[in-house]
């Protein structure tokens, strides 16, 4: 049984639904410890003061933020717990919002809300009317002593909620030296036309259980082998000058690709796993259109 990272209320208008937090996601990584190469011997960190090179007891340690080179002000934790928002149990819903208004570069973490004991009918409701309005509420609740902006939206059935960043910790793509290029070139029809069809053929139903951390996995399997005694060969990788690529005979070579593996699946809708594969093969497709242009 899941455990709840947080209850309390989503405060809609002048009703309340009692409700509790779970995470939704679970980020998967291989976690390694560091050693001493010579013996194996696991390495701990020490807090060091850069002034007298003498290590830095826990109670001794204040907080400090760089506002020069090596001049920093001082905060105590009491100044900061008298600005710490205030833990309301609630989330308060400000506003209503179409879910297309919302850029995905906001979103942070996702959690599902599951009602709390005597909430269920409350719940319903929100979620209910929440589904055939079609909109997303924008709330604030404090999680862990931060005040968090957040979307609650209905998902299959249930509530889920996303923390959100701030429109000041986005950064915006206009401080991109590069896309000044954008405006000395242009796309012709027929180019725009090669690629979308390229688009098309490629598309398909997201199924986000398809896709695996293939990098993970192999990390494990190393470790599995290594494990048993097993002595592993490293095979340098090459690494290959990058060219820029003839856009035409790119997008004819993919095209091309993806329709010959339509052919021979009997022009109907390809497997998963095929589909997987063509995909890698429209992806060297540009690779390949290089090659025979130098072979021409």
């Amino acid at each position: 049984m899941p455990r709840a990272i947080w209850s309390g209320a989503i405060s809609f208008g002048l009703v309340n639904v009692p409700v509790k937090l779970y995470s939704a996601t679970s980020p998967k990584t291989v976690r390694f410890n560091q050693l001493h190469a010579a013996d194996g011997g696991r390495l701990k960190q020490k807090r060091v003061c850069a002034i007298d090179g003498a290590e830095v007891p826990y109670e001794e340690i204040v907080k400090g933020y760089e506002v020069a080179p090596d001049r920093y002000v001082i905060i105590t934790q009491e100044e900061l717990d008298a600005l710490d928002p205030r833990a309301t149990k609630t989330i308060d819903v400000e506003e209503f919002v179409d879910l297309a208004e919302i850029d995905p570069v906001y979103y942070d973490s996702a959690y599902h809300v599951a009602p709390a004991t005597g909430g269920a009918k409350a719940y319903r409701l929100l979620l209910s009317a929440m589904e055939e309005s079609r909109k997303v509420a924008i709330c604030r609740f404090v999680l862990r002593t931060r005040q968090q902006l957040c979307a609650l939206r209905p998902a299959d059935g249930v509530l889920t909620l996303s923390t959100m960043l701030f429109g000041d910790e986005v950064n915006s793509p206009e401080r991109l030296d590069e896309l000044e290029a954008l405006g000395d070139v242009e796309a012709n029809e027929r180019e725009v036309a090669m690629a979308r069809q390229l688009i098309d053929s490629l598309s398909a139903s997201f199924e986000p259980e398809r896709f695996r951390d293939e990098y993970r996995e192999q990390v494990l399997q190393l470790i599995e082998r290594k494990a048993a005694g097993e002595e592993v060969a490293i095979q340098p990788a090459v690494e290959r000058p990058s060219e820029v690529p003839d856009l035409m005979a790119a997008l004819e070579a993919s095209l091309a690709t993806v329709r010959g593996d339509s052919a021979g699946n009997g022009g109907g809708a390809a497997p998963a796993a095929p589909a997987a594969a063509s995909r890698r093969r429209a992806r060297r497709a540009p690779a390949r259109a290089r090659a025979r242009a130098k072979a021409k």
